[in-house]
């Protein structure tokens, strides 16, 4: 069996637990595993109960996180022992971000059995696998399952998604959450931009000089920084200009944002 966790957070650090192998004695001549799609939706089905069990919310299936993990589980039947990554393959975020997923954080679970009942047991009752299956963190989930040799490879990749925004949409939704204090957005927003990228006070430009900076970068725009609803709860400023710009040291494929808000 094995597990494996990976986060996405504010101050972009990334958390990596441990990877467990299991050695079949597989030979490299055996033929190509078949896909077990009820196996997998009997996966699904085994781990929302489980879930349901302890208070976690429902996983919807991500058609991204899915196709990763078909991938994976393809080559770990491909290779016998049973792993988070081989030899030139992807790590998990990146390998899932190429198939389409959005997440600041995921997961993985694989293992080999007999069937999807016992590997669903094995999961349950190994700590590892077992905080990944239930994780109230996680909403999304893909899962496959091979048979190959007599036996199933499955892999689960649990993630919490994230939405994809383009850099204005980023914007727009940032610019909601000011207008609310009554604060005028501005619309030529050249200087937040140039300032999102850069550190310290940007470059005045024109007969503009901000009052106040705040960058910040996350997978979640739902809500603004405290110390920026601090200086906008103050009255102090009348006007808004925002910008966003590319994520800064994100591993892998995490989906995040990053904005820059200047006040007047």
């Amino acid at each position: 069996m094995g597990s494996m966790r990976r986060q996405f957070l504010r101050v972009c650090g990334i958390g990596v637990a441990g990877i467990a192998f299991v050695a079949l004695g597989a030979d490299a001549q055996q033929p190509a595993g078949q896909l077990q799609p009820q196996a997998a939706e009997q996966l699904m089905a085994l781990a929302n109960q489980s879930r349901a069990e302890q208070g976690a919310g429902k996983l919807q299936w991500d058609e991204g996180l899915a196709a990763a993990a078909r991938d994976h589980c393809l080559r770990m039947a491909a290779e016998g022992p049973i792993a988070h990554r081989y030899g030139g393959e992807d790590d998990l975020s990146t390998r899932a971000g190429k198939a389409g997923a959005h997440f600041d954080l995921i997961e993985e679970n694989v293992a080999v059995g007999s069937n999807a009942a016992e590997i669903h047991d094995e999961w349950m009752h190994s700590p590892g696998h077992r905080a990944n299956l239930l994780n109230p963190d996680v909403n999304r989930v893909g899962i496959a399952v091979v048979a190959v040799r007599g036996v199933l490879y499955a892999t689960a990749d649990y993630a919490r998604g994230v939405q994809k925004l383009t850099r204005e949409q980023a914007e727009a939704q940032v610019a909601s959450l000011v207008r609310v204090s009554g604060v005028t957005i501005l619309e030529d927003n050249a200087q937040a931009r140039a300032a999102c990228g850069s550190e310290g006070m940007p470059e005045v430009q024109g007969q503009l000089r901000p009052g106040f900076v705040m960058r910040w970068q996350d997978s979640d725009l739902k809500q603004l920084p405290k110390p920026l609803t601090e200086k906008l709860a103050s009255g102090q400023y009348r006007r808004a200009e925002i910008g966003s710009c590319p994520p800064q040291d994100v591993e892998g494929d995490f989906t995040a944002y990053r904005v820059a808000v200047l006040l007047y």
